[in-house]
């Protein structure tokens, strides 16, 4: 450090000058008016002041003495003064001086000598510094540059270059040796000319595709236009805008890739000829991709209350499935109120099954629960179908190929998250074309349908968010992997008063509006409509007593006297006699089971619960017959049952006090009436027991009672399925007493509490306490016998 001086304080805001640079500052600023105003009242021959950096707000440790070259204006008119960079200088304290700028003492900053690495940094600074300028075009800054020969100096003409941060440059105002400045400008030139280097990069890419794009542009003008002119020579007048493809996928909203796959296949179209056969079959899949509503989404009715009050309305009963709905939507609720999105590509889509006999309302009740959450509806009929390509769609390679029923469902609603009602689903069979199943095995896996693809489209589909409804008579019918993604809801028939019910709320309105009657008009009271339930159409839904409904309202229209009012007296003469014995009278059990041999057991079919009887009888021994005779087209699980059943008498005979000896040399039948309709199935074996043991014994069953339960060769009732149905049978079979095994006690649960106060139902676990229950004391049944 040498001399020292003070100088009149002039901060540059976000702004550096090195020693040679000149600038100009606005004089319109007033910290740059008040230092140069003292510069000039110094006395000076050349007005000086210090030029320090201020970087957010912090002054910096070294600065520039500057002279003021010249003060005027302006081409512009605006007040202005140039000043020039000498060298630098090391602030010091304040102090007083004239004017209202800050006075500082300043100390000269001795610049070290340049040696010969400063000289080597130096060529190569400026072989960097050239390459820069040359890719920015500042020609005439070339020659400038070149013409510098101190390192130092070559270093400090940096301070004009517009890519260096401020930062950098006060590095360069502090470094006193022209090496260190000259090392730290060949880094950040290096750091900057890579980054020149990509950009260039970049703008030739661009630049290239811009080309490409113009020239595919006016070819494919060109192209359109030598079309347009074939068309008029061969008379077709028609407009190319509804075949101009690659302008409807441009301007549809499709997603990533299924925009790529529709471009490619557009461009496919373009390059063949018209003659081809391949052409209609592009433009048939475009018209199918375009057709699909790939990002159209209903908003869900996240109003619960009123969800569930348009579930009440359209269907009584069936709160089961009612609480899954309801349950569904508050989730859904919870997760958009918490802003929750969509998870690894899933949605919260669902897959349930309703499960039931016929006419319980499963199918009707789609299109209520789509009402209740606001989504479009769509049916998808699979009774009968047995080619997989229904499901998945047929490849494109295939004459007539169309997308699969999922995707043509999807098109049909015109959203992406509609109710869909696989109808039937326990229909769907097999064949040499494949198995429809396996390929609901995607569809219907809440885990996989997101990425679901159709042989035909072949590009991703997104069900994850379609509430899938699936309707069965029959669950055992469905493979096990597919039963597996489903979410099972069983419908297991309605009650008496339940039946009533629906007659009364929607039955008959229906029918009186399609009859084109009025309530006014024709009266059916509610005790007609509970004997048509009870005596007329004894079944676990409503199709029959619809119909019976039907039958009388045909006959009142036809009868033409109008008002009319029909009550339970009147239904003989619309309807006939009732099919069924009523429940006053002496129910059928009764008259089945007044003979020894003959028990009442409980069954599940694909019509619902029914009730089941078995007949066994003793063949004459002089016919010198013996062994076990099983009819009534059963499987074999029943026929075993039947042996288990007969195993375990012959083995337990003596204490349960039958003549099971006579079982050795006379012939034993075992008959299921119903003889044309198959069974099968394990929860008959407790009703074959009790049969064969009140033929031996000779004691009747009771009239009153109906049974079901698997056995072992050991006596144990084992627990069967269908319990809610089969009770429900025996409620309408007029059954008082019903036996059940002692593990399936938890399924009463599920059966309607009015049905389970009209039923006495005894748990039982071994065989001794069927019989004691089922069969009558031996007075009584040598009485009826007499």
């Amino acid at each position: 450090m040498s001399e020292s001086l003070i100088l009149p304080v002039l901060p540059l805001d976000d702004a550096v000058v090195l020693p040679g640079m000149v600038v100009p500052l606005d004089l319109s600023d007033s910290e740059v008016r008040a230092a140069i105003d003292a510069a000039q009242a110094s006395g000076l021959n050349k007005p000086q002041v210090l030029l320090v950096p201020r970087i957010d707000g912090r002054y910096g440790a070294v600065g520039v003495q500057a002279v003021v070259e010249q003060v005027g204006r302006l081409p512009g008119g605006e007040p202005a003064a140039v000043v020039r960079g000498v060298t630098r200088v090391r602030v010091g304290t304040g102090t007083t001086g004239p004017g209202a700028a800050l006075w500082v003492e300043v100390s000269t900053v001795d610049v070290v000598a340049a040696g010969e690495r400063a000289q080597e940094l130096a060529k190569e600074y400026k072989a960097l510094a050239t390459t820069i300028l040359q890719k920015r075009g500042a020609w005439q800054v070339v020659d400038q540059v070149n013409q510098i020969d101190d390192p130092s100096v070559l270093a400090d003409s940096s301070g004009y270059t517009p890519w260096l941060t401020t930062g950098q440059k006060v590095e360069l105002l502090e470094a006193a040796d022209p090496a260190d400045r000259l090392a730290k400008l060949i880094e950040w030139s290096r750091e900057h000319l890579a980054e020149l280097d990509v950009a260039e990069t970049i703008r030739k890419d661009v630049q290239e595709g811009m080309d490409k794009q113009q020239r595919e542009f006016l070819l494919r003008q060109q192209l359109a236009a030598v079309r347009k002119e074939l068309k008029e020579l061969n008379g077709d007048s028609s407009g190319t805008e509804e075949e101009d493809y690659r302008a409807r996928v441009e301007a549809a909203d499709l997603p990533g890739k299924v925009r790529e796959a529709a471009l490619k296949e557009v461009d496919k179209l373009e390059r063949t000829s018209d003659q081809s056969p391949e052409t209609g079959w592009i433009r048939t899949w475009l018209d199918t991709v375009l057709d699909i509503p790939w990002n159209e989404r209903t908003e869900d009715t996240y109003d619960i209350a009123g969800a569930r009050e348009v579930l009440d309305a359209d269907h009584t009963g069936l709160s089961d499935v009612k609480d899954r709905i309801i349950e569904h939507l508050a989730v859904r609720k919870r997760r958009q109120d918490k802003g929750l999105g969509v998870v690894g590509g899933r949605r919260s889509g669902a897959v349930l099954a309703l499960a039931g006999p016929p006419g319980v309302g499963k199918t009707s009740l789609g299109e209520s629960v789509a009402r209740s959450m606001g989504r479009k509806f769509v049916r998808v009929a699979l009774g009968g179908v047995r080619d997989e390509a229904e499901i998945r769609g047929h490849r494109r390679t295939y004459v007539g190929a169309l997308p699969g029923r999922i995707v043509r469902a999807i098109r049909e609603a015109g959203s992406m998250n509609p109710v869909v009602l696989l109808d039937e689903v326990d229909k769907v069979g097999a064949d040499y074309r494949g198995d429809p199943t396996a390929a609901l095995l995607e569809v219907l896996d809440p885990a996989q349908n997101h990425t679901f693809r159709d042989h035909y489209l072949e590009v991703e589909l997104d069900l994850s968010d379609v509430l899938f409804l699936a309707t069965a008579n029959v669950l055992e019918a469905i493979p096990g992997p597919l039963l597996d993604r489903m979410e099972i809801v069983t419908l297991d028939g309605y009650t008496e008063d339940e039946k009533v019910a629906i007659a009364r709320d929607h039955l008959l309105p229906r029918q009186l509006d399609l009859a084109g009657l009025t309530a006014e008009e024709v009266t059916v009271k509610e005790d007609a409509l509970r004997r048509l339930a009870a005596e007329y159409t004894r079944e676990a839904g409503v199709r029959s007593l619809e119909r019976s409904i039907a039958r009388i309202l045909r006959k009142v229209t036809a009868a033409g006297e109008l008002p009319v009012t029909v009550g339970a007296d009147e239904l003989v003469g619309y309807l006939g006699r009732p099919r069924f014995v009523p429940e006053s009278s002496l129910p059928e059990a009764t008259q089945r089971t007044s003979v020894p041999g003959v028990a009442t057991g409980l069954a599940v079919t694909g019509a619902g619960g029914d009730v089941l009887y078995v007949e066994a009888s003793l063949a004459d021994p002089e016919t010198g017959e013996t062994g076990l005779t099983l009819t009534g087209q059963l499987g074999e699980v029943m026929k075993e049952s039947a042996k288990i059943a007969m195993s375990y008498l012959r083995s337990h005979g003596a204490e349960l006090e039958l003549p099971v000896t006579a079982l050795k040399d006379r012939s034993v039948h075992v008959h299921f009436p119903a003889g044309a309709v198959p069974k099968d199935g394990p929860s008959a074996g407790v009703t074959l027991t009790t049969a064969l043991a009140s033929l031996l014994s000779g004691r009747l069953v009771r009239g009153d009672v109906a049974m079901t339960g698997e056995i072992s060769l050991t006596g144990r009732v084992l627990p069967i399925g269908g319990v809610k149905q089969k009770l429900l049978a025996a409620h309408r079979a007029g059954i008082t007493t019903v036996l059940i095994p002692a593990r399936n006690e938890p399924d009463l649960d599920d059966v309607p509490q009015e049905v389970r106060d009209e039923l006495t139902i005894h748990p039982v676990s071994d065989v001794r306490e069927v019989l004691d229950i089922a069969l009558a004391p031996a007075q009584v049944a040598a009485t009826v016998a007499a």
